[in-house]
């Protein structure tokens, strides 16, 4: 389908076109051009099948792993451990099950959500599941790389018992291992590691190096859900052999939105949004925090860790706030490091974003470029893809030609150390 029937037929996602052109740029992020930016999305998701846990999950675990219920209604509940269930699809009494709902909605709000979508909607919906679909989709987008994390496979986070999670954690990543094994250097799975089963996790990593994967995902709290006075959080001295043992086979850490607690936070007037801002977005930040503050960074120099899909709007208020709370609050700061808090961050991590324009403009002036990382999303719908480049346009603009270069690939490249990118230096 081509862009203009898409806009045709799609207007509610006719902003995605939207583009002031790159007329000034020597290089551009359009795919065929024989000039394009060397192009890393850090944030894509790999497509599971729907019995990947159920394959290689081991047995004691079967009756716990995320499915599908159907009551005596006729209604489809999605059943995850950590969460509330889900409704798939209402039953023959539909307005049991569908209390908070806004009335100018009803008629609508009845019906799957799938009926409100666009035809790009759908577009994005049903993409990704054959690897030869995924390579045409990525060439068009001109994504020359990708990061994956779990798309079904982010339910796995959704338990506040960390051995069960390790189990899923591991049915995924040899999945991913499995399903990506020809595409290795193009499309780079991150292994999912349950930091609050330390042995477990020990193991995973070490296996994960072995595999020769290029990253790791940690949960944005090693223990699911909301927080509790006295719960082990990252701060804590016990993970320092996880930190010793990360460091020591060199792979960055990432951590990604909606995997500490249950994003679904809120229903009715404004949820979407609400939960989307409030309860998903933010939650990188936390484990990010956590690490530096602690002296994880001044203690493992050589780690990375970086926050995906949360934006970068946040970033110059989180270092100007750690600084300022490290000198205002020093008879309380405990370990006294040699340096602000804001010195480990822009030399040991990294934040993804979709479309930036807060921290961007001003990314040069704060010296955060080398710390930024682009991400299309695919196949989520808020993500750019198909239109990655007409979002890069809307954004990028204020950005140098080197910096562009550095925030598009170059950065990833860097840090997942993805030998590709020598290609287009």
């Amino acid at each position: 389908m081509t862009a203009a029937a898409l806009q045709t037929e799609s207007p509610q996602n006719a902003w995605r076109q939207v583009t002031p052109g790159h007329e000034s740029w020597a290089r551009t992020a359009r795919a065929g051009d024989p000039n394009k930016y060397y192009m890393i999305s850090v944030d894509t998701h790999g497509v599971e099948p729907l019995d990947f846990l159920e394959k290689r999950i081991e047995k004691q675990y079967l009756q716990r792993i995320p499915r599908v219920q159907i009551d005596e209604d006729g209604a489809q509940w999605l059943i995850t451990e950590g969460i509330q269930p889900m409704l798939v699809k209402p039953g023959r009494n539909a307005q049991k099950h569908l209390l908070a709902r806004e009335a100018f909605e009803e008629p609508d709000y009845f019906q799957p959500y799938t009926s409100r979508m666009e035809s790009e909607d759908l577009l994005r919906y049903r993409a990704s599941a054959d690897l030869q679909q995924r390579v045409r989709d990525a060439e068009t987008d001109g994504v020359d790389a990708e990061i994956i994390f779990p798309n079904k496979g982010l339910l796995c986070f959704a338990t506040s018992d960390p051995i069960f999670q390790q189990a899923m954690f591991r049915a995924w990543n040899r999945w991913a291992r499995e399903n990506f094994a020809d595409y290795w250097e193009r499309f780079v799975p991150m292994a999912v590691i349950a930091s609050g089963d330390l042995e477990g996790a020990l193991a995973e990593v070490k296996w994960a190096a072995a595999q020769g994967f290029k990253g790791l995902t940690l949960p944005n709290k090693p223990i699911f859900g909301p927080t509790k006075t006295g719960e082990l959080q990252y701060n804590d001295k016990s993970f320092e052999s996880l930190w010793s043992l990360i460091e020591e086979v060199d792979l960055p850490i990432t951590f990604h939105v909606s995997t500490g607690r249950d994003p679904r936070a809120v229903t009715g007037l404004g949820g979407a949004v609400i939960n989307y801002v409030c309860h998903s977005m933010p939650t990188v930040m936390d484990p990010l925090v956590n690490l530096i503050s602690s002296g994880v960074f001044e203690r493992h120099p050589k780690l990375k860790a970086g926050s995906i899909e949360g934006g970068i709007g946040w970033v110059p208020w989180m270092l100007e706030a750690m600084d300022y709370s490290f000198q205002a609050h020093h008879m309380w700061v405990r370990p006294v490091m040699p340096e602000l808090p804001s010195f480990y961050y822009r030399r040991n991590c990294f934040s993804a974003f979709m479309e930036d324009h807060v921290t961007l403009p001003r990314a040069e002036e704060l010296h955060l470029v080398d710390n930024l990382m682009w991400s299309n999303d695919y196949p989520h719908h808020e993500g750019s893809w198909p239109h990655s480049a007409e979002s890069i346009e809307r954004q990028m603009g204020c950005l140098s030609e080197a910096s562009r270069a550095k925030i598009l690939g170059l950065n990833a490249a860097r840090v997942f150390k993805l030998e590709r990118a020598k290609e287009k230096r």
